[in-house]
């Protein structure tokens, strides 16, 4: 079974690994929407350029549909400069006016075109293998496969060059300005990257599945690790993993791959989301318990310490005087006092609870803050 799906395997693969990469920038930069609006503009540069090329085959609709993207980053960061609109703002304008032209000018002007319109806007993986790329009479496979693999290791290969420079740019534009490393030359390098990703992606796979794999893996590799080389490859191993994965979920219950795998990326990202050992909910959670423990614990230290030795001492040092003075339940009054003595800050003196050295220093520290 798996041989007879192999090659749509390897398509949803490569589209997953070279997506990952530029979407790994476009998360760290918060330009994760743009892929979405790159995505969907496509058809917008694929229109028009037709209308220029008059020919349904030719290699200009792809260079077309990418200057579209181009062009969508310039008109987002345009509006963005004008100080009247953020950047979502200015792509919730931007995307929907370009996708629409195209739209209406595709049922306008090219009645007689087909349009899968089920494909343009979910996307049908399943066919993509059957277009073939041939080469002095032998089969190298679908055509979008080695697009997509090859569009990957132009964009590692690319990271791998300029990887200092669109680190720094990433994080400090005007560090990196200020070295001359040119990061608006960098940022549109980038989005051209983007572009030509995403026009491939989206003629192999859809426009669903190329958001998912730009920003998903992307976004759940950064829940995982600080290092950028380490979200490289953890992201592109998430992308691989998830569409290879979906897309057997896909074959297995008879649904379309395009949102078996978008759904399997969601879920991955929702567990990581909750498991993920430092930006996790559950990690948060944890922490947030921790510091309140440790609050509790320092509240009691700095109140034994301020009435250490005053005459109200024997009533504000026993449980009921924490419980009446702290507002305390007599529950958490026995927790909080338990779990200060195993940590060594305070100690039973008959129905009176004293500081030791470290409960002392721990309070004389911050209350003297």
């Amino acid at each position: 079974m798996l041989a007879e799906y192999r090659d749509l395997l390897l398509l949803m693969a490569a589209v997953g690994a070279a997506c990952a990469v530029p979407g790994v920038f476009l998360v760290l930069r918060r330009m994760a929407m743009v892929a979405d609006a790159i995505s969907h503009v496509l058809l917008f540069g694929i229109v028009v350029t037709y209308f220029l090329v008059r020919d349904s085959s030719s290699m200009w609709l792809y260079v077309g549909a990418a200057a579209s993207g181009v062009l969508t980053v310039a008109l987002v960061e345009a509006l963005q400069r004008t100080k009247r609109l953020k950047a979502d703002a200015a792509i919730g304008l931007v995307f929907p006016l370009l996708f629409s032209v195209g739209a209406l000018l595709a049922t306008l002007f090219l009645r007689n075109t087909h349009l899968d319109v089920d494909r343009v806007l979910l996307g049908n993986p399943t066919v993509s293998p059957f277009d073939r790329l041939t080469l002095f009479g032998r089969d190298l496979g679908p055509r979008s496969m080695v697009v997509m693999g090859g569009l990957f290791a132009l964009n590692a290969l690319l990271v791998l060059t300029f990887y200092k420079e669109l680190k720094l740019s990433t994080f400090d534009a005007g560090l990196a300005a200020a070295l001359g490393f040119l990061p608006g030359l960098l940022h549109y390098g980038l989005m051209t990257v983007v572009s030509l990703t995403a026009v491939a992606a989206f003629d192999a796979v859809g426009p669903v599945v190329v958001v998912a794999l730009f920003v998903v893996p992307a976004a759940t590799a950064y829940l995982l690790t600080d290092r950028l080389a380490v979200m490289l490859i953890l992201a592109v191993g998430i992308g691989v993993g998830s569409a290879v994965a979906g897309t057997l979920l896909a074959i297995a219950a008879n649904a379309n791959v395009a949102g078996a795998v978008a759904t399997l990326l969601g879920a991955v990202f929702s567990a990581v989301f909750v498991v993920a050992p430092r930006r996790g909910l559950l990690a948060h959670v944890v922490r947030r318990m921790r510091q309140r423990r440790a609050f509790h614990e320092t509240m009691l230290a700095i109140h034994l310490y301020q009435h250490e030795g005053t005459a109200v001492e024997a009533d504000e040092s026993r449980d009921d005087g924490l419980h009446r003075h702290l507002h305390w339940l007599p529950g958490e009054v026995k927790t909080v006092t338990s779990r200060a003595e195993r940590h060594g800050l305070v100690t039973r003196a008959g129905p009176l609870w004293k500081l030791t050295p470290t409960g002392r220093e721990l309070a004389a520290a911050t209350f003297g803050r």
